[in-house]
């Protein structure tokens, strides 16, 4: 069992992460009070596998007397069958002061007629032995939210995966209209039209003949061709990046031939490379 207990500044991010790591398949819970972590661990061993990997958010709501209880409760669960981290999240005053000016929601430290700039200093105090202990440290000064899931997936993430990118990959008909979810489209309305073969009419691009037929002019091979290195330049990128998810939408006029056999072709050029692909053709039925 995974156990990751994540604290730190007021507004250096800690929901965020928390969001990321649930995305990455943590089981997380926001403000948990420290005193209660060793008891959620042992629901957790119980579980039968169901909570294996867990992510609690534990902060200056629960008061600042806890650090000392969250920190004796990770020293306490770093036994055989368990690992336990703790990852801080750090920030500079202007950026939690900014952070804090644009939500327009008070610090939990403020006192009656005291700035934020104070709160932050004396809270950054508090929890400098907390920050000491912790196995991670992450500074999110400055640092778009890709960037934090980027660091977050280098550190946590699965790394017999290419990181957390999935591609779905999407064949349409453009007379029905685009995916809306989707994020890259290609157009091959430019390619051979099997729909004017009559043998291939009422075919759709999963059968053999179809995909013979295309691929047989030698546009549709470079077409496809251009498309699989555009697709390895990018996916690492958009990994990079931080993105989870990546649609792409391959689009013929009906949907049934063109687009459903480059769509296969690229699904399959996405799990070559070990990315999770998924392969759904929208309109293949219409």
């Amino acid at each position: 069992m995974e156990i990751l207990v994540i604290s730190g500044l007021s507004g250096a991010g800690k929901s965020s992460a928390a969001s990321c790591l649930e995305d990455m398949g943590y089981y997380t819970v926001d403000n948990m009070p420290a005193d209660l972590i060793p008891k959620f661990a042992e629901f957790c061993a119980a579980s039968g596998g169901r909570y294996d990997r867990v992510a609690l958010v534990s902060d200056m709501r629960a008061g600042s007397e806890s650090f000392s209880l969250l920190k004796d409760a990770v020293e306490q669960l770093r036994r055989p069958g368990t690992t336990c981290r703790l990852l801080f999240l750090d920030c500079d005053v202007e950026t939690i002061i900014k952070r804090y000016k644009e939500t327009r929601r008070r610090h939990p430290l403020m006192r009656a007629g005291e700035s934020i700039e104070d709160a932050v200093h004396r809270e950054a105090e508090l929890m400098r032995p907390l920050r000491e202990f912790a196995d991670f440290v992450i500074n999110t000064s400055q640092m778009p939210s890709g960037k934090l899931r980027s660091e977050l997936s280098a550190f946590f993430g699965d790394k017999a995966s290419s990181g957390a990118l999935s591609v779905n990959v999407v064949s349409f008909g453009f007379k029905f209209g685009v995916p809306l979810e989707a994020d890259l489209v290609f157009d091959v309305r430019c390619l051979p039209n099997p729909f004017y073969v009559s043998e291939l009419r009422d075919k759709t691009g999963m059968d053999r003949e179809v995909c013979d037929f295309l691929f047989s002019f030698p546009q549709s091979r470079t077409l496809a061709d251009k498309l699989r290195e555009l697709l390895s330049f990018l996916l690492p990128l958009y990994t990079e990046e931080g993105k989870t998810m990546l649609v792409v939408a391959v689009g013929c006029t009906g949907g049934h031939h063109r687009s459903v056999a480059l769509a296969r072709a690229l699904a399959a050029h996405c799990a070559a490379l070990g990315y999770q692909t998924f392969e759904n053709h929208r309109d293949i039925t219409r």
